[in-house]
C-alpha cells in the first residue's frame, strides 16, 4: 500500500514549478531583487537553487529598480525569452505601472497582434503580519481593470504551481499574485508537469443553499466555515475563482443559479474590489431568480493597519464570513 504524498508549502511548489519550467525550456529567464543563490535565493526563498542550476545568465539578481526589473523583463519577452519578473511585494507594483500598463498590456494590440508580450510578474501580499500598509495591499482589482493582463491568485500549493506554470507559457503578460498568508502553509504537492487553464474556476466544496466565491487565502476560510456550517444542517458550495482575470463567469453563474444565494469574500477592500464587478455579473444574468441579495465580505476601507488588533479588524474573518452565510439565508424568499 502507497503512502500518500507528503506535504509541501507553498514556497516549495513555486520554486518547483521555475525549476521544471527552466528546465523544459532555455528560454525561460527569471530576473528581480536578490534572486541567485549568492543573495541568499531569493527573500522568501523561493528561486533557492535555482541560479546553481541554471545559471547567473538565466537567474539575474537585479538592483533595486521595479520599473527597470519589468522594463528589462518586457524587452526580454519581445526578443523571444519568457521572462518572470519577481516584485518583491505588490506594493512596490506601482513604482513600475507605466510599464505594466501601458506597455506590457498594450504591445500585443498595439502592433496589431504581431508582438507577444510572454512575461509572467509574481508578487508577494497580504496583510495580518504587521509589515505596514505600504507592504500589504491587495491590488489586484488595479490590474484586472487593466485589458490585456491575467491576474491570477493561487490558494494551494498545488494550485500555485499549476497556475504559475500555465502562467509562464502564457504568449501574454500575466501577473501572479502570492499570498503571503499561505507561503507556509502545507498541502499535497502537484502531480508532475500539472498546468491549471487560466479563467477556469474550481468548485472545491459542492453545495446546495448557498455560494461562497472567493480566491487566494480566503478560499481556506471559506471551506472551513463551510464544513462548521454543515454541522448545523446549512449546506456551502465555495468556488475558487483561481483567476481574477480572465473571469470564469460561467462557473460563478452555474454555482449561484443552484443555490440561488451568493457571498463573495475577498481581502482587497470592499469599495470598488473585485466583489463588485461579480456580484454585478450575477445580477446581470440571475436578476429575478435569487433568492437573497448578493453579500460581499472584504476588508475594510482603510490603508493596511501597523497595530495588530486594527490589522485583525480591517481584515475579512472567519467571523464574518459565517455571519454574511447565515445573513443571507435568513433573508426572505420573494
Amino acid at each position: 500500500m502507497s503512502e500518500d504524498p507528503k506535504p509541501i508549502s507553498m514556497v516549495a511548489a513555486l520554486n518547483q514549478a521555475l525549476h521544471d519550467a527552466m528546465g523544459a525550456d532555455p528560454s525561460v529567464v527569471c530576473l528581480g531583487e536578490d534572486l541567485a543563490d549568492r543573495e541568499g535565493g531569493g527573500v522568501f526563498g523561493v528561486t533557492k537553487g535555482l541560479s546553481t542550476a541554471f545559471g547567473d545568465v538565466r537567474v539575474r539578481s537585479t538592483p533595486i529598480s521595479e520599473q527597470a526589473i519589468v522594463g528589462a523583463a518586457i524587452g526580454a519577452s519581445l526578443a523571444g525569452l519568457k521572462p518572470v519578473a519577481e516584485i518583491m511585494l505588490m506594493n512596490f507594483t506601482a513604482v513600475a505601472m507605466d510599464m505594466i500598463v501601458n506597455h506590457a498590456a498594450k504591445l500585443r494590440y498595439m502592433s496589431g497582434g504581431q508582438t507577444h508580450v510572454p512575461l509572467t510578474i509574481r508578487t508577494l501580499t497580504g496583510a495580518g503580519f504587521g509589515i505596514g500598509g505600504q507592504h500589504s495591499d491587495m491590488l489586484e482589482a488595479w490590474f484586472a481593470h487593466t485589458a490585456g493582463l491575467k491576474v491570477v491568485v493561487p490558494s494551494t500549493p498545488a494550485e500555485a504551481y499549476g497556475l504559475l506554470t500555465t502562467c509562464i507559457f502564457d504568449p501574454d503578460p500575466c501577473l501572479f499574485i502570492e499570498p503571503l498568508g499561505l507561503y507556509r502553509v502545507p498541502g499535497p504537492p502537484p502531480p508532475p508537469g500539472y498546468r491549471i487553464p487560466l479563467g477556469q474556476a474550481n468548485v472545491v466544496r459542492p453545495g446546495s443553499q448557498v455560494s461562497v466565491i472567493t480566491y487566494g487565502r480566503q478560499v481556506g476560510d471559506a471551506i472551513a466555515v463551510a464544513e462548521a456550517l454543515e454541522a448545523e444542517g446549512v449546506s456551502v458550495e465555495v468556488v475558487d475563482l483561481r483567476t481574477i482575470s480572465p473571469l470564469d463567469v460561467a462557473t460563478i453563474i452555474a454555482s449561484v443559479r443552484k443555490t440561488g444565494r451568493a457571498v463573495i469574500v475577498h481581502e482587497a477592500v470592499l469599495s470598488f474590489g473585485p466583489g463588485a464587478e461579480i456580484s454585478s455579473q450575477i445580477n446581470e444574468s440571475l436578476f429575478g431568480k435569487l433568492k437573497a441579495p448578493v453579500r460581499r465580505v472584504a476588508s475594510n476601507d482603510s490603508p493596511v493597519p501597523y497595530s495588530k488588533p486594527l490589522e485583525t479588524a480591517f481584515m475579512p474573518s472567519r467571523d464574518r464570513i459565517k455571519d454574511a452565510i447565515l445573513a443571507t439565508l435568513e433573508e426572505p424568499v420573494s
